[in-house]
Order: structure tokens, then sequence, then C-alpha cells
């Protein structure tokens, strides 16, 4: 059988978990341009590599697999991250056009 944490270990816990919930909010998109979105959209947008830059690995993927959904999502991905519309996973760009 485990023995019991204590209190010490459960405190520990409890300050890591704080910490790992207040994470995303406090990080303002890791540093993300609105340029360089915009130039990786211009130029491999239908590789799904602006997909991946913004944070959205699974529709980078679907980009990556039918070459931007026959270009269709990467004009509208382009377009959408130019306005400003389209961001990061997580926030805002820390630099914006």
């Amino acid at each position: 059988m485990k023995a019991a944490p204590t209190k010490a270990e459960r405190k520990t816990v409890r300050e890591f978990v704080k910490k790992a919930m207040l994470a995303p909010q406090n990080a303002k998109a890791e540093g993300k341009s609105q340029l360089t979105a915009v130039l990786l959209s211009f130029f491999l947008g239908a590789l799904g590599i602006d997909r991946f830059y913004l944070g959205y690995t699974g529709i980078g993927i679907l980009k990556l697999l039918t070459l931007g959904v026959f270009g269709i999502l990467a004009l509208i991905d382009f377009i959408r991250i130019l306005i400003g519309d389209l961001k990061p996973k997580n926030g805002e760009y820390a630099k914006k056009l």
C-alpha cells in the first residue's frame, strides 16, 4: 500500500497546479508575430506551416496532407491572418502589423 502524501507534498502539488493554471494567461502568445504569420501563410500556407506556427497542429496536418485543402483554405487563412481575425491559439500577437 502507498503511504498518504505528506502535508508538504500536498502543498508543493497545489503550488505547481496554481502556477500551471496561471501560465497561459500570463504568456503573451509566446512572442508570435503577425508579420511572420502572414509571410508563412503567403509562401508556405498550402503546407500548413502558418497553422503550425500559430499553434493549430490539427488543421496544420490537414492542410499539409491536402495542400491547403486544394488552395482554398490556404487563401482563407492568408486573408484572416492579414486582417487579424486568425490569432495564435494562446491569445494575441506579441507584434502586430
